[in-house]
């Protein structure tokens, strides 16, 4: 861990390898946490397919995936179902609230928000599950533009540990300042986010900020074959999986930075920087895990 300057530090593989350790033989599913993922829409099914369906949580060690869908995207979905379960919300009825949360209460970590669109209930629904969840809840893509039409007050209810994902654009909306003012002052920027909602943010990037908002730590990772659809996604999909069983830190958030941008480093060896595509990412995961176990 090298240290850039006061309460910052650029994390390398070599700082999580120690979280990668080897399983017990009489380990089984139950002992490696339960993911939630809910997302998708008929627009957008595809974001939930790459992130969840591809087994980016899986791949990433967790026990259980959950995929939390609402019925009109079961057709489209459901022959992709493989090693996750599937639990189908109910319309927006009086049952809606309580089938969601009797689908959350066992989630270790549970994300929020890939491919959803713009439905008019999900500040509603995002504003529910901060208050109620009390696992770990990722919120990142229109999860992201959804919080952003709120008021960010909200998230000093929650219930739960929260992380946000954005990019740039994203996290412009959310902060209310141009791209290029955040540009030049990201580090402290972001800092101020965190540490004025009380969650944890990681600002996507070929030099990833990861803040609660004092310590800080930067992962420089990834490669230019990973500016494609679906990037995002991924990462979250890693995320959720490590999130799913390893504590709630920076450290192992970190980690999960550096599975994708490893991962798609090799994929981009195998594919190229024009070809590649994100669920090259995924299929390289488990290479990624090995880089970093062998440092």
């Amino acid at each position: 861990m090298r240290k850039i300057d006061n309460n910052t530090y650029e994390i390398k593989s070599s700082d999580v390898k120690d979280l990668l350790k080897e399983r017990n033989i009489y380990s089984n599913k139950g002992d490696f946490g339960k993911v939630g993922i809910y997302g998708g829409s008929i627009e957008y099914s595809g974001a939930l397919k790459l992130a969840y369906l591809s087994l980016a949580s899986l791949r990433s060690g967790c026990g259980i995936s959950r995929v939390l869908v609402k019925k009109e995207v079961l057709p489209l979905l459901g022959p992709n179902i493989l090693e996750q379960t599937l639990y189908i919300l109910p319309d927006y009825d009086d049952t809606f609230y309580d089938k969601l949360k009797a689908s959350i209460k066992d989630l270790d970590s549970l994300a929020f928000g890939m491919g959803l669109g713009s439905d008019e209930h999900l500040e509603e629904v995002l504003a529910f599950l901060i208050r109620n969840y009390t696992g770990n809840l990722i919120i990142d893509a229109d999860g992201l533009n959804t919080l952003s039409r709120m008021d960010l007050e909200v998230l000093k209810e929650r219930r739960c540990n929260i992380l946000l994902t954005p990019h740039l654009k994203e996290f412009s909306r959310l902060c209310k300042r141009d791209i290029e003012a955040i540009k030049k002052d990201s580090l402290n920027l972001v800092k101020e986010f965190a540490s004025t909602y009380k969650i944890t943010i990681i600002l996507k990037g070929h030099t990833t900020i990861i803040t609660a908002g004092n310590t800080t730590y930067l992962v420089k990772t990834g490669c230019v074959g990973m500016a494609t659809a679906g990037s995002g996604d991924v990462l979250s999909g890693i995320l959720a999986g490590l999130l799913a069983y390893l504590n709630f830190s920076l450290l192992t958030i970190s980690l999960g930075v550096l599975i994708n941008g490893i991962a798609g480093i090799l994929a981009e060896e195998d594919n190229t920087d024009i070809s590649m595509i994100a669920s090259d990412t995924i299929n390289n995961i488990g290479n990624a895990v090995k880089v970093i176990r062998e440092n």
